[in-house]
């Protein structure tokens, strides 16, 4: 049997990780240890469902028995693999840095017997989101994990997290909305909410009603991945919540309306008819995002800037319908769930170590935490692409495809990205040197905690008369651990660009994804594909 067939249980075995871990609510340890368990054999799972379409192609699997396109279908190609491996290594990361940080505060910030279940039930969700092989499965997976997020966003019932908890659902219930009345249209249009036959009937609509249904999945899909000037309401939502719960956001939520985005783009409404809007806003997001980022002095609203700001990055590879840009989009999707995910991290620990993330109060802190200084400078010189980092790759695979694309308007992306790049360098070297590199003495309004720390030891205890541990091992060993696979993205570059620019290459291509679902039967028209493809 084909590997292909298990992809359900990418979905369901967070769902039963989480009904066995609510049962488990009253055993903190062993709602941990099932939780990490579980994880883990879905991050194995998913690895070899990458390995199995790498050798076989894209994999339809029908639930139930009911044949497309009446029934449930889940798509495995490429792309949605790699999505499944990073979004799940992330998750894993994130879930063990959470476990360290509930049992060094006694579970106080993130009651264990809420976080672990509803934590699951999120990554199920994503999950399902990346499988899905129909619009209307691809909501539900969208209303399971912004149903898990509400919960993770309120944890701890303070006053701003609620007050941001409100903006998230207002913002995420009318996406949701505008996504369900998107779908009922394109029902009554076609008859038809399966993917692979909407890329066959849709093409035999006339081009008005295309255009809407386009325009209306775009709308809902860009408010979900916080392209401008549908993300005023990201900045102000994410940094509230405790950091184990901003990073997986911050990493995952976004990229999932990223995908859907790439998905519908490639496969429903293939061609350049909306690729100039698509543009215009991508270069906005970058622009704008930075711009907001150099006016922050709290790391966590600043980082929120630069999450909307690389998001233009994405949209502009998606926006030349080029298997070039596509692919490198692919990369840099995978690049920056890694990088942003550990940079909020890495936020959490400074915030620990330092008393506040606002850098008017921190200062001194890479003579107090030499490794905090370094988990902090690896994956910031990643998202500011400085060479050979994987942000670089990522961001010179761009530049060539505009370059080869040769629109003014993309002439004008390509500067744009140069320029965010620069200023996104700029903002988190401006963190380093005052966060990091000054005397506490030259801060602001520097925190008490700081004027009086005295230097950690290696082992990451305060030397003195008391020993407290300041930086738990099970934080710094996650955070440390993605760390390194963001370096990994560097050093495995070549492999990961292989498999973007054939996740790209069938993405444009339509074919293997249609036949898998249909029947190889199906005739597919065939689309042409444009310079700098890379055929």
């Amino acid at each position: 049997m084909n590997i292909a067939s298990f992809a359900p249980l990418a979905v369901l075995l967070p769902i039963f990780g989480a009904a066995l871990a609510f049962l488990l609510f009253r055993h903190a340890r062993a709602q941990r240890a099932v939780s990490i368990a579980v994880l883990s054999l879905t991050l194995l799972l998913e690895c070899s469902l990458l390995a199995s379409v790498w050798e076989g192609g894209t994999a339809a699997v029908n639930i139930g028995g009911w044949l497309p396109p009446w029934g449930i279908t889940m798509v495995v190609d490429q792309f949605s693999s790699l999505m499944l491996v990073v979004s799940s290594a992330v998750s894993l990361a994130v879930l063990i840095y959470a476990t360290g940080q509930g049992m060094a505060d006694g579970d106080q910030d993130a009651p264990v017997s809420i976080f672990h279940p509803t934590f699951l039930i999120l990554v199920a969700g994503v999950s399902n989101a990346f499988l899905s092989g129909d619009l209307f499965n691809l909501y539900v997976g969208f209303e399971i994990l912004l149903t898990a997020s509400y919960v993770l966003m309120t944890l701890g019932g303070t006053g701003p997290r609620i007050r941001a908890g409100v903006t998230y659902v207002v913002v995420s219930v009318v996406s949701s909305v505008l996504f369900l009345i998107s779908i009922a249209m394109v029902y009554g249009a076609t008859g038809t909410v399966n993917m692979a036959d909407l890329a066959i009937k849709l093409a035999g609509l006339d081009e008005g009603t295309q255009t809407l249904l386009h325009v209306m999945l775009l709308v809902a899909f860009g408010i979900k991945a916080a392209v401008f000037p549908l993300s005023f309401w990201l900045p102000d939502s994410y940094p509230t919540a405790p950091a184990p719960v901003t990073a997986v956001f911050a990493g995952l939520l976004t990229k999932v309306g990223v995908y859907a985005m790439v998905r519908t783009e490639t496969l429903l409404f293939p061609g350049d008819s909306l690729n100039t809007p698509l543009m215009v806003a991508a270069l906005l997001t970058m622009v704008v995002g930075i711009l907001g980022a150099l006016a922050q002095s709290d790391i966590k609203r600043l980082l929120s800037f630069t999450l909307v700001s690389h998001i233009g990055y994405m949209v502009f590879g998606l926006a030349m319908s080029s298997v070039a840009g596509l692919a490198a989009a692919v990369f840099y999707v995978a690049h920056h769930i890694t990088i942003q995910t550990s940079l909020f991290l890495v936020t959490g620990l400074i915030e620990r170590r330092g008393g506040s993330s606002s850098v008017d109060r921190l200062a001194g802190l890479a003579k107090l935490s030499p490794l905090l200084a370094l988990l902090f400078f690896v994956p910031a010189m990643n998202l500011a692409g400085i060479p050979p980092f994987s942000g670089f790759l990522g961001k010179v695979g761009l530049i060539q495809a505009g370059i080869e694309l040769g629109t003014p308007l993309a002439y004008a992306l390509v500067i744009g990205g140069v320029v965010t790049s620069l200023l996104t360098l700029l903002a988190v070297a401006r963190v380093w040197n005052r966060a990091f590199w000054r005397k506490p003495s030259d801060a602001e309004h520097p925190d008490p905690v700081l004027l009086a720390a005295p230097e950690e030891s290696a082992t990451g205890r305060r030397a003195g008369r008391e020993s407290v541990t300041l930086l738990p091992r099970t934080m710094v060993g996650s955070t440390l651990g993605l760390v390194v696979l963001g370096v990994s993205l560097t050093v495995f570059a070549g492999p990961l660009f292989k498999v973007a620019d054939q996740a790209a290459q069938e993405m444009l291509d339509r074919s293997s994804y249609i036949q898998a679902v249909l029947g190889e039967d199906t005739v597919v028209p065939p689309l042409a594909l444009k310079a700098g493809g890379g055929e």
